[in-house]
């Protein structure tokens, strides 16, 4: 103990230092990381050239009619009754021309229709995909060239606004279709695209672990990061549902589980790092329970609503906790795993950040979403913590795999020169057990008794003492016989044959036997029962009856057998020997008092005998008789070395 602590105590000074330079480093690296986030974020997206854009509009909402300039924010978060039109011209010089125009809408929220000289050519409400705020979905509409003419032409808009944020409608473009489709494509791939591979990976992962879950039970951290990739594909590919119908209160309760996707994400974390669950760890899934009821039991409206208030909060909270989780982990197990998961977390964090600033319009880009797309960034950093663990995993198996073939090959020759000795060495030692027990049984049996006859035939003149003792010796003999007899681990065949004998045992002193067996079942079988535990147990019970013919004076012995149950509730047997006899003090060590030091003897025997067995040997005496109570062991011990 003494020499442990210096020791250890140098090694956990050189290793803090490495611990606060690696988590210093992780902490400078994460506002590099915002950094170039906000860097990449900021860069426009794709747009046509700016001679297309039209930006100016006359906006009627609520009756009231004014000019606006896009891009714009209305103020109301539902308008599907009556929605506000945007009302501008193009202008079309040269006469029509030869190629298409198109209609190019970059960004809106949440739905559009869009009529050029009166003549509707887009509703995105026919698109599903178009119809999630955070898809950023793109719309282009060719224009019929029937309905273009020169000079000035009217185009209107329509935007259906159905909540949980105010809707918005950026700046739109209207020119050739090939000047517009370019930028077109672009924003697809970026925005509609890559979301889509993004959830399929998703999906993939979600299997993955689904697997590793099902052959890795007790690692459920991986079952509970199945459940929240399952989740995130379920929000991935649902749509906004826009009337009441059999599923669309599944889809408003799917599309808003983000909150109960990053509860599921939190408790992964705490899962897979090793901290200790908390108490009242399953409260972090109460804000997405409420999302979810509120989509269950109320109508779109209140589904929307409680996800603005409830679950985008819940989500950035659960964030930051989980960015605490993982930053406890870098400083406690420097991996490359907590590493990867923080830098990518702050990503997302970050993107989440924006898209609050951006719906609460403090933060100014055009309402672009990037929560969602920065997730990649967490799939990506999670599939490379597998990857690295499994690789780590099979390069030590193929380490351990190695440095054990070559110990095997060691072992194996250390076995073959020791295999012959070690078997010689238990033959010895196996002989030399049973010739000890044997030995042991008949000295404290059958040599006894062969002393006692010895004794008895120097005296010349007690014949009928030497009979006495010739047949107790031959009794002890038959003892030993008798429990070489393989029984099956019964205890009961063996207590039949003492029954008898303790029968005629008894029918010279006029004491009556009462047999009583509690159930039929009596004892339990112990397939471990071993003949010298047969010998213990008998001499035993020849001990108590012995002592209440001597010296208790009693007419009547009562031997009980029944199987009882322990705390545990497990079966154990039990053999109770009660006679009416005068009885005896017992001292403060519970041995026999009064009754002499013969007697004193022969309880510590019993006593002994008992624990060699493993049993439980209670003994009561007083005026109305002696009760002698065994109870066997759950198991007995190999070895009579075992005894206390």
């Amino acid at each position: 103990m003494t020499d442990a602590a210096p020791t250890t105590a140098p090694s956990g000074r050189r290793r803090w230092p490495r611990r606060a330079t690696l988590l210093i480093q992780y902490l400078l690296l994460q506002p590099l990381i915002i950094v170039l986030c906000l860097v990449v974020l900021r860069i426009p997206s794709p747009e046509p050239p700016s001679r297309y854009l039209v930006t100016d509009f006359s906006l009627r909402e609520n009756g009231v009619e004014r000019s606006v300039t896009l891009p714009h924010f209305i103020t109301s978060r539902y308008t599907m009754r009556d929605p506000p039109l945007y009302s501008g011209r193009f202008d079309l010089s040269g006469g029509v021309p030869h190629g298409a125009w198109s209609v190019f809408l970059p960004r809106f929220t949440n739905g559009v229709e869009v009529a050029v000289n009166g003549v509707v050519i887009l509703d995105s409400r026919r698109n599903p995909a178009a119809n999630r705020p955070d898809r950023n979905t793109p719309e282009i509409a060719v224009i019929p060239a029937s309905l273009l003419r020169n000079g000035a032409n009217d185009i209107a808009i329509r935007l259906f606004v159905w909540g949980p944020i105010p809707g918005f409608l950026d700046r739109i473009s209207v020119g050739p279709d090939a000047m517009l489709r370019p930028s077109y494509d672009a924003r697809t791939l970026l925005f509609v695209t890559l979301p889509v591979v993004i959830s399929a990976w998703q999906a993939i992962l979600a299997v993955i672990l689904g697997i590793m879950w099902a052959m890795r039970r007790h690692e459920p951290a991986y079952g509970v990061l199945a459940v929240a990739m399952a989740i995130g594909v379920g929000q991935a590919f649902f749509h906004t549902p826009l009337e009441d119908s059999a599923l669309s209160r599944l889809n408003a309760i799917l599309i808003s589980a983000a909150p109960l996707e990053s509860a599921f994400v939190l408790a992964f974390a705490l899962l897979f790092f090793g901290w200790k669950w908390p108490r009242y760890g399953w409260l972090i899934f109460v804000p997405g329970l409420v999302v979810a009821a509120a989509g269950l039991a109320g109508d779109a409206t209140l589904s929307r609503d409680a996800f603005l208030l409830v679950g985008a909060p819940t989500v950035g909270l659960y964030l930051i906790a989980l960015a605490v989780v993982v930053g406890h982990s870098v400083w406690r197990r420097q991996d490359a795993i907590s590493f990867m998961l923080g830098c990518a977390l702050t990503i997302v964090l970050t993107c989440w950040a924006l898209d609050v600033l951006s719906v609460v319009q403090i933060f100014p880009n055009r309402r672009i979403l990037f929560a969602r797309l920065s997730y990649s960034a967490m799939l990506v950093a999670i599939g490379a913590a597998l990857t690295w663990r499994f690789a780590r995993a099979l390069n030590q198996v193929d380490g351990f795999a190695a440095s054990m073939v070559v110990k095997v090959r060691e072992a194996e020759d250390k076995l073959k020169a020791s295999f012959v000795r070690e078997e010689e060495r238990a033959r010895a030692a196996a002989l030399a057990r049973e010739r000890t027990r044997l030995m042991r049984d008949l000295h404290d049996g059958l040599g006894g008794q062969l002393v006692s006859i010895v004794a008895l035939s120097e005296r010349g003149n007690a014949s009928a003492g030497i009979g006495d003792a010739a047949r107790a010796a031959l009794k002890d003999l038959r003892l030993v016989i008798d429990s070489m007899d393989d029984i099956g681990g019964d205890l009961m065949l063996a207590l039949g044959s003492w029954r008898e004998r303790v029968t005629a045992q008894l029918r010279p002193h006029d004491i009556a036997l009462v047999w009583r067996a509690v159930g039929p079942q009596g004892l339990p079988v112990h397939p471990e029962l071993r003949p010298w535990h047969v010998i213990q147990i008998v001499r035993l019970l020849d001990e108590a009856v012995t002592n209440a013919v001597k010296h208790a004076g009693a007419r009547r012995i009562t031997v009980s057998i029944e199987t009882t149950g322990d705390a545990s509730g497990v079966a154990r047997g039990r053999i109770t020997i009660e006679d009416d006899g005068k009885g005896f003090v017992l001292a403060p060590d519970c041995e026999a008092g009064a009754a002499g030091q013969h007697a004193a003897r022969g309880l510590r025997n019993m006593r002994s005998r008992a624990a060699r067995c493993g049993a439980e040997l209670d003994l009561t005496s007083d005026a109305g008789g002696t009760r002698v109570r065994l109870t066997l062991p759950r198991r007995f011990p190999d070895s009579d070395a075992a005894a206390g």
